[in-house]
């Protein structure tokens, strides 16, 4: 591999979120590569309390999940990113219409994203000479939400997601880990102050104290991460018609005032997204759903989890 250029970490980092906007990312901020030990503290914790009920991928790659360094050899930098995905269009208000979570509502984000990241790495690549690194979205074991505080893009509220005082919180969130050293930016303050609205809202009681959320009572985990198990009949009447996901934390959090319309016209909703009944969902077939479904993150919950979640909800109107 040939010598790298030379380069200044200020002139580089500001190119690089200048950069980062041209492809269409609403923020991008730069923190340093090192352990997250007070993280790994919070992490343990929640883990030995079975917080993260059958997700045990997170039992899994502690190290790397708390130590980027472990993740990427000679990691120097983390870049983190965030893309808007909010339609502009509200959830549905029927009361017979299935919910499904708006990132869902288009083609999957995973995809969307690293498309734009790996241009941002390629970008990179060719200014500094040569580098090595990762793109990560949402799927390996990175801490995301805390990269991008630490990055100064926002603070994870007491609902734990992260919140952008421009934007709110309707964004995904990607990360460069590379070799490269970059200006880094400052965390910004906590701006949650005394307010509960996302804790009195959870129809479930998932947010069980400020910042921590029991993924055993959590709407968008009972309907997508469960895959084997049953939704508990305790929680069909509170699932308020979502089959998959749950926006209601999201809903009520005042910094959403500020939340912008998506410019990525592969987030905009598929047909049938906001106005199906549960009833219609219910008499759909598995080569229906595959075909409704396709490439849209909705697919994650397989047919059979989905049509688990439509016959809870419908369960839960009946008994409500």
């Amino acid at each position: 591999m040939s010598a790298r250029l030379p380069h200044n970490a200020t002139t580089l980092a500001r190119d690089l979120k200048r950069k980062a906007a041209e492809l269409g990312f609403i923020a991008c901020g730069i923190s340093r590569a090192e352990p997250l030990e007070d993280e790994a503290r919070r992490l343990e914790t929640w883990l030995n309390q079975g917080r993260h009920g059958s997700m045990q991928w997170m039992e899994r790659n502690f190290d790397k999940r708390t130590d980027p360094t472990k993740l990427v050899e000679g990691a120097r930098s983390v870049v983190s990113v965030l893309q808007n995905y909010y339609q502009g269009i509200p959830q549905p208000s029927s009361p017979t219409a299935g919910k499904i979570s708006r990132y869902a509502w288009g083609e999957d984000y995973h995809q969307v994203m690293k498309e734009k990241l790996y241009a941002l790495f390629n970008w990179l690549d060719e200014t500094v000479g040569g580098i090595s690194g990762r793109a990560f979205v949402d799927s390996a074991p990175v801490m995301d939400k805390v990269w991008a505080q630490r990055s100064g893009l926002g603070w994870i509220g007491k609902h734990s997601n992260l919140l952008n005082r421009q934007t709110g919180s309707f964004f995904f969130i990607g990360e460069l880990i590379i070799d490269v050293d970059l200006d880094t930016d400052d965390p910004v303050e906590d701006y949650c102050g005394s307010c509960t609205r996302c804790i009195d809202a959870c129809p479930t009681g998932a947010i069980y104290q400020p910042y921590a959320v029991d993924a055993n009572r959590c709407i968008s985990y009972l309907t997508i991460e469960n895959r084997t198990d049953e939704i508990p009949r305790q929680f069909h009447p509170q699932l308020e018609n979502w089959v998959f996901g749950c926006d209601i934390c999201q809903e009520v959090c005042p910094w959403n005032k500020f939340k912008q319309v998506t410019s990525e016209e592969r987030f905009l909703p598929r047909d049938g997204m906001t106005d199906t009944s549960l009833d219609a969902y219910a008499e759909i077939d598995i080569e229906e759903y595959r075909e409704r479904f396709r490439k849209t993150p909705v697919k994650r919950a397989k047919f059979d989890g989905f049509m688990r979640n439509v016959n809870a909800a419908i369960s839960g109107n009946r008994s409500g």
